[in-house]
């Protein structure tokens, strides 16, 4: 039968064409079909564990303030559903009456299939959610299909939202709390407590903050979703986690000063051993360097000599102390003091050394200016000059100025030069000249 057009009504409904029964046939299997999507979507929205959750926990903020709002959706969608239901179960009541519908029954299937055919009560929530509150709604069924898509799309992007907030952060923080509670104990055993150590008040504000955080993600997840820009999928987006971040970064950080401190603790009478030994050193080389300036003083005639410093007792002040601290397993304090104590006592043997050298200098000076004297003798002895006259004053004059006390160091050395220069005139050979006739006749 082909499709014909019915008049206008008083109504004022407006003029479409008349569907014909293949076209009122297919209409009738597509929006079977919808149907079917329809309801299969809204029993798993019904039965998404999210949905179950927020319908059980205790809201707060914005997902208190949400959800009540797509409460009210899911509830209007239902009734929408039970409408559209209703009136398609109408229209294929209407088709199955007989085979070749008349055009009366094609007129009021095209009614019922395209026009505002279906007539919905206002309720509170449909005023809330779709504009100003009116006693009734009508509908096509597309309009009606599209009205439920929306509202069903709004309701699962909030109830998938939550349910990615709830799977995501709080096994997190409960894992980053067990890992903090282990924290705080290895922590504890080290001397690490709030009020005595930094570390120890970053645990107590980082337990703080993750009971806080649970809490709140658990109340109120939606304030821990960021959606994705420019998204229309519903769920689209991630959850944020910028508060979880910064507290599993502080937890990190004090698990390395912890680590320290345990580093500390493991070899801290090796280090404090050696500490000792180098302060030890440096005292006894301190104690030489003054031994050996009254020994210059005494044997060394004008010359300039440094003054030695006393032990390093302020050192050795707080390498007693480092040593209390270990006694009391007061790492998180030793730690540093360590440190500290372990450059500062190198410092001091290096400074010992160098006041050693500084001081000692006119003995060495000494002593080379005598081996340098015994050497030239033995160079002259070999050339068999030992008993040269000249060359036998002026080494006991030398060696008188050298082994003497107090012993004058320029007025040695000049000595000893002059007796190099003696030795030097003997054993250079005399160089041919001509030949001198006169002795021969």
């Amino acid at each position: 039968m082909g499709a014909g057009s019915f008049p206008g009504s008083s109504s004022g409904r407006p003029v479409r064409p008349v569907l014909d029964r293949d076209e009122v046939d297919r209409a009738l299997t597509r929006l079977d079909a919808e149907h079917e999507a329809i309801e299969t979507s809204l029993l798993a929205l019904q039965d998404h564990a999210g949905r179950r959750l927020l319908e059980g926990a205790e809201l707060t903020g914005v997902t208190r303030d949400r959800w009540a709002a797509t409460e009210q959706s899911i509830t209007l969608l239902w009734a929408y559903f039970d409408a559209y239901k209703g009136a398609l179960d109408g229209a294929r009541e209407l088709r199955e009456r007989r085979r070749w519908p008349s055009r009366e029954d094609l007129v009021e299937l095209t009614e019922r299939l395209r026009g505002e055919s279906v007539t919905v009560a206002g309720s509170a929530q449909a005023a809330t959610l779709t504009g100003p509150a009116r006693l009734t709604e009508r509908f096509t069924l597309e309009q009606l299909v599209n009205r439920m898509n929306e509202l069903y799309a709004r309701s699962l992007d909030l109830v998938v939202a939550a349910d990615a907030v709830w799977s995501a952060l709080p096994a997190r923080i409960d894992l980053l709390a067990a890992e903090l509670h282990r924290t705080r104990g290895l922590a504890h055993s080290v001397g690490v407590r709030p009020g005595e150590h930094p570390a120890g008040d970053d645990l107590e504000s980082i337990t703080e903050e993750l009971t806080s955080l649970r809490a709140q993600v658990v109340s109120d997840p939606l304030a821990f979703w960021v959606p994705a820009p420019g998204s229309s999928a519903p769920g689209g987006g991630r959850p944020d986690t910028e508060r979880y971040d910064r507290a599993a970064r502080a937890l990190e950080d004090v698990r390395r000063e912890i680590d320290a401190v345990l580093t500390v603790r493991q070899d801290a009478e090796q280090r404090l051993v050696r500490l000792r030994d180098v302060l030890v050193r440096a005292d006894r080389t301190l104690t030489e360097a003054r031994a050996a300036r009254g020994e210059v003083l005494a044997k060394i005639a004008a010359s300039e000599v440094p003054a030695v410093s006393g032990p390093p007792t302020a050192l050795q002040e707080r390498l007693v102390a480092a040593a209390e601290y270990r006694r009391h397993a007061q790492w998180h304090r030793l730690s540093p003091l360590l440190e500290s104590l372990e450059r500062e006592a190198e410092d001091e043997l290096l400074r010992a050394r160098e006041s050693l050298t500084a001081v000692t200098a006119p003995l060495a000076v000494r002593a080379e200016l005598r081996g340098r004297l015994d050497a030239y003798k033995a160079k002259v002895a070999r050339h068999g000059m030992a008993e040269d006259p000249l060359l036998i004053e002026r080494y006991d004059a030398a060696r008188r100025m050298l082994w003497s006390a107090p012993c004058d160091l320029r007025v040695a050395e000049e000595a000893v030069l002059r007796y190099q220069r003696a030795a030097a005139e003997v054993l250079v050979p005399r160089q041919p000249g001509p030949v001198d006739q006169r002795g021969e006749s």
